[in-house]
Order: structure tokens, then C-alpha cells, then sequence
């Protein structure tokens, strides 16, 4: 009985590397795919690295097949951190969400907030000397 039950341990633990395996070539195809997508809207991939997120079921063409989610993180200008997904089923990508960019603010937002900034200016005057 011992060789069976060794038989069975030796080919759980070779599925769960080959499971660890597929999923590390997954996760850099994402990372590649991530990259790109980030060249192609002009943002950078910020630490380039991906996670997966999430798992669920999907119907293409009538089969189910397995959608992964990663999630990344993106920099529109260097100084900010937004979250980024991607969704993937096998190789192919199935859908995109980065974060979007107001070009130009609205007029009224700016003129508040230029007059805020003049409302709260406090002026300097050099500090008053001492007599020893």
C-alpha cells in the first residue's frame, strides 16, 4: 500500500508543479501584454510586475474557459499611482481598464482654484533683527 499512496503524493506534487508552471508563463505573458498596452496609451507600468486578481467562468463560442484578472498599477504623469486591470483568457487578451486622463479641465475649476490660491497667500516679510 505504501507504493500506491507514494505512487499518488509523486503525481499530486508533479501537478501542482506543472499548475505553478503554466501559471508563471501566464502571469509573464500578462506582464508583456500589461507593457504593451501601457506604450500603446503613453503611461508607464509602474514596479512591472502584474497579480492576479481573480478568476471566473466564462462562455466563448459556447465553452466555458477560465478568465484571469491582474491587476497593475500605472503612472500617467511619474508622480501619481492609478490601478490598472487586465483580463485574459488563455493567451488572448479579453478586456483592458486603465485609468483615463482629463486633458483639459473644465474653465470654471481652474478659475476657482487660481482665486483659491490668491485667497490663501500669506505674505513674507524678512524676519525683524535682533540688537545684541
Amino acid at each position: 500500500m505504501s507504493d500506491f499512496s507514494n505512487l499518488l503524493l509523486l503525481l499530486v506534487l508533479g501537478a501542482i508543479v506543472g499548475l505553478w508552471l503554466k501559471l508563471s508563463v501566464a502571469r509573464e505573458h500578462a506582464v508583456r501584454e500589461a507593457r504593451r498596452q501601457c506604450m500603446q496609451h503613453g503611461l508607464q507600468l509602474l514596479d512591472e510586475t502584474v497579480g492576479l486578481r481573480g478568476l471566473r467562468l466564462r462562455r466563448v463560442n459556447g465553452l466555458r474557459r477560465i478568465e484571469r484578472c491582474y491587476g497593475f498599477d500605472v503612472s500617467i504623469d511619474g508622480h501619481d499611482r492609478e490601478p490598472g486591470r487586465l483580463w485574459m483568457i488563455g493567451d488572448a487578451v479579453s478586456s483592458v481598464s486603465l485609468p483615463t486622463i482629463d486633458l483639459l479641465p473644465p474653465a470654471t475649476v481652474v478659475a476657482a482654484a487660481l482665486e483659491t490660491a490668491r485667497d490663501n497667500v500669506v505674505p513674507l516679510r524678512p524676519p525683524p533683527q535682533r540688537l545684541h
